[in-house]
């Protein structure tokens, strides 16, 4: 099974900019027609939040319009600028989300099991799942400890080292570690929100954060660096399962490069 993830698109309304400099909406016609042109076309498509920038209805008319051009199925999760009402109404169709409270879900119906969590506490910009939200994870995960399972929540688990980045990390992490911990198929935890590709070993697994279609935060670990980004490089993570091998990832670079060559 191929897995290909898109994050933080930040879809604006038609002809606006984001943060008044980045093309998102056509940067993220480009990140699906990538993804489409794979010299094998996955199986499904992981968005792992921040669609919108704003949280507005005409983002997420947006959203769905530049959806449209795909041609395998989608799954998605809420981010920090998403607004989770609004969010649910765009996609109303998809029958795996909730039509009530936080956005968690799963969908069991693919080799592997995809587990949706909300880590977007109303209002806030930083990362947290309740108490409520946890037991059910838990629940969801006990029932079945064999079957291969990945997780997708917008905020990282961890400390980036990037200060600006770490002032909306996710919040009172060892909870949510507590509960992954305790499944032992848990292959993969996908997250986006620091618009950077990062790995860590977490909680038994491997947390694997994904770019952004539109901008990259600077890699700053300065305690006292000032906030920075920059368009470019663009990638999506590419996510290769394989009942024999495993899980392996991938990024692959959206854009134009020289080559290719007859050589590895």
């Amino acid at each position: 099974m191929l897995i290909a993830q898109l994050s933080d698109p930040h879809i604006r309304p038609e002809g606006v900019l984001y943060q008044g400099v980045a093309d998102s909406n056509r940067m993220f016609s480009e990140a699906l027609a990538h993804v489409h042109a794979l010299d094998r076309c996955p199986d499904l498509l992981l968005i792992t939040g921040d669609l919108v920038d704003e949280g507005r209805p005409e983002e997420y008319a947006m959203v769905r319009e530049l959806l449209a051009a795909a041609r395998i199925p989608f799954l998605v999760i809420p981010g920090n600028h998403d607004h989770r009402d609004n969010f649910r109404a765009a996609f109303a169709d998809q029958p795996y989300l909730p039509r009530e409270g936080p956005l968690h879900w799963c969908v069991d119906d693919h080799p592997v099991r995809f587990i949706g969590l909300d880590s977007c506490p109303t209002g806030k910009h930083y990362g947290h799942i309740d108490a409520q939200g946890l037991a059910w994870l838990a629940r969801t995960l006990a029932q079945d400890t064999t079957r291969p399972t990945v997780l997708m929540l917008h905020h990282p688990p961890f400390m980036s080292g990037i200060p600006y980045m770490d002032m909306y990390r996710y919040m009172e992490v060892q909870q949510l570690e507590d509960v992954v911990r305790a499944a032992p198929n848990v292959e993969l935890v996908l997250c986006g929100h620091v618009h950077r590709t990062m790995l860590r070993r977490w909680a038994g697994t491997v947390v694997c954060t994904c770019p952004s279609t539109t901008t990259e935060i600077d890699l700053q670990l300065d305690p006292q660096a000032p906030p920075q980004s920059h368009i470019g490089p663009r990638g999506c993570m590419l996510h290769l399962w394989d009942e024999a091998h495993g899980m392996v990832s991938h990024v692959s670079h959206i854009g134009a490069f020289e080559g290719p060559y007859g050589f590895a």
